[in-house]
């Protein structure tokens, strides 16, 4: 029996692929000239399971720089649905990945934590071979840049991979949006992947009654949408009083079921008032969580069902309602995190990236294709509560900067008009206002007064930040503003005024959430971060003494261990309440 999909939601019939792969190293990059993706036998191969990150406790530089490596994995066609066509889903590749189908390249894609799909159409009967060469190396136009920026570059097939059938029409996308408090907006999206047109009518069934959403004629390699709105009669989501319901999509042509989809979604509205007070279903937003980051000490970013499950318990055991990554979690992680009412900050890797890159026109449009992607994936949570479109750009935007914001802004608002589009900043006292910013929905601020001398060491006094933040709300008195980032690095015992010890982190975190509580402007903060990851090698993160290449802002050690700051911080969340009166 195939083995369940880790995550719920989605097209029916997919069936998980994480066992009977083999695993190839290409540390000279030789396996294309040496025809890898057609070799018969298993010489030089490994067996290996999947989701895998193939440098996983390799703490050196050429690991961090990246490599090549081979997967590879027979298949055997199944014998239902009778007539099928099938899909290949890949849910995470860092970073470059091209796919071979019985030694013939059918594709490549570029950027790890989104999915990617690709058609199968050259299968025959008894055995496929399928093969997939990952290239973890990144330069200045990767998502991070590379070579050593972000955090540690882990090489591999990094989450699950799934196989599905399409029989005719697929449904492609199932979107499900909150229009009002009792009403929503459900449009499915019919794919048609054969030569001939075809009719598809699409049912959704919701609390057990049944809605036609529409007939369609759908062209040759083309594409339909059918929509309507729907009432539904539910409690509405919210953090730690998540509300979930099921909605089934079915298509059927020809008078036969062809395609299902489900989804678990929760009603909620969003706005943003007149003194950057963003709501959620009329009520103030007042979140407080921390950050995550996908790594194990013995697995790198190849995370498991487990993995996601121990984040969110942990999350929760911390009084947490919200958390953000750089990068768009894992759909398992994303669904856990509805169920649990953990509110969502969702990013993408446009990450530091300097002025002259972003006045490259085809690496912003990689930023904007990423940004369509993880819309188009995670649209359906109720949990994410917002678009970031990067973190830490240069404090002063230029050109490129200004022509990214306002192109990220429009596309999301034009895929979604439901969620605030944000951007994440490095805060520093010396820069004033920017109409560069004027687009936006909403921002967030990285504080570490009192931690990093920023630059001429602005950010060197602690308490500079009151004032800052003060200034910063007068000029953007319509964003909603977020504090996304505060921490200091624990990884000693030592005196309270001695930098990266566990005391100087308690006092820290201390300070800084007393300062978030005076100003209920301030819409959520997050920490910088639950628990400590690897970053680069010769990381210092502002420690003095560091510990690399290990990042300790963590308030939980890499072995899930709480510091000091863990216990006043976790009081401070639980007595927060999430949602108040404005």
């Amino acid at each position: 029996m195939a083995a369940r999909p880790w995550y719920q939601d989605g097209p029916g019939g997919r069936i998980l692929l994480d066992d009977h792969w083999l695993f190839r190293a290409d540390p000279a990059d030789e396996g294309l000239a040496g025809g890898w993706a057609a070799q018969t036998d298993t010489a030089g191969w490994s067996p290996t399971t999947i989701p895998n990150a193939w440098n996983a406790g390799d703490d050196s530089d050429a690991s961090m720089a990246g490599g090549v490596g081979w997967y590879r994995r027979d298949l055997h066609v199944p014998a239902k649905p009778a007539g099928a066509d099938w899909i290949v889903r890949f849910e995470s590749v860092n970073y470059r990945a091209t796919v071979f189908l019985n030694c013939v390249q059918i594709a490549q894609h570029e950027a790890a934590s989104i999915p990617f799909e690709v058609p199968l159409s050259k299968l025959h009967r008894g055995v496929n071979r399928l093969v997939l060469r990952v290239d973890s190396r990144r330069d200045r136009a990767s998502m991070p840049p590379g070579p050593g920026g972000g955090w540690w570059n882990y090489g591999g097939i990094l989450r699950e991979v799934y196989l599905r059938p399409v029989v005719g029409l697929d449904i492609s996308e199932l979107l499900i949006r909150p229009v009002s408090a009792h009403e929503l907006l459900v449009r499915a999206t019919l794919s048609n992947r054969d030569g001939h047109l075809r009719r598809g009518t699409v049912n959704v069934r919701i609390h057990g009654v049944t809605t036609q959403l529409g007939s369609v004629r759908v062209p040759a390699h083309g594409s339909r949408s059918v929509s309507r709105r729907i009432p539904v009669h539910a409690r509405s989501w919210a953090p730690r009083r998540p509300s979930l319901f099921e909605v089934d999509a079915t298509a059927t042509a020809d008078g036969r079921r062809v395609a299902s989809y489900r989804v678990h979604t929760g009603l909620r509205q969003l706005g943003i008032h007149p003194g950057g007070r963003m709501t959620m279903n009329g009520l103030a937003l007042n979140l407080r969580g921390a950050a995550v980051h996908e790594q194990t000490p013995a697995r790198g970013a190849a995370l498991l069902p487990a993995d996601h499950a121990d984040q969110i318990a942990r999350l929760r055991a911390l009084g947490a309602t919200l958390t953000r990554s750089h990068y768009p979690l894992s759909e398992d992680f994303l669904e856990r995190a509805d169920r649990a009412g953990i509110a969502v900050w969702e990013e993408i890797p446009f990450y530091q990236l300097p002025e002259s890159a972003m006045r490259d026109r085809r690496i912003r449009q990689k930023g904007l294709d990423y940004l369509a992607a993880a819309i188009k994936r995670d649209q359906n949570h109720p949990s994410v509560i917002a678009w970031s479109i990067g973190n830490e750009l240069p404090a002063t935007p230029q050109r490129g900067q200004r022509a990214y914001i306002r192109d990220a802004v429009a596309l999301a608002h034009r895929l979604d008009p439901t969620r605030p589009v944000a951007l994440a900043l490095a805060g520093y006292p010396t820069k004033n206002y920017f109409s560069a910013y004027a687009p936006l929905d909403a921002l967030g601020v990285n504080d570490y007064f009192g931690w990093y001398p920023g630059p001429l060491g602005q950010i060197v006094n602690r308490a500079a930040l009151g004032q800052y933040l003060d200034r910063f709300h007068a000029y953007y008195r319509s964003k909603a503003v977020f504090v996304t980032e505060f921490g200091a690095e624990g990884n000693r015992t030592g005196p309270v005024g001695e930098k990266g010890t566990y005391d100087f982190q308690a006092e820290f975190m201390r300070f800084h959430l007393a300062s978030y509580a005076k100003r209920r402007w301030i819409n959520g903060a997050i920490a910088w971060v639950l628990q400590d990851f690897k970053v680069r090698p010769n990381w210092t993160g502002g420690n003095p003494l560091p510990d690399s290449p290990w990042l300790r802002k963590g308030l939980l050690d890499q072995n899930g261990r709480k510091k000091p700051a863990y216990g006043p911080t976790s009081r401070t969340y639980k007595r927060t309440r999430p949602l108040v009166r404005r």
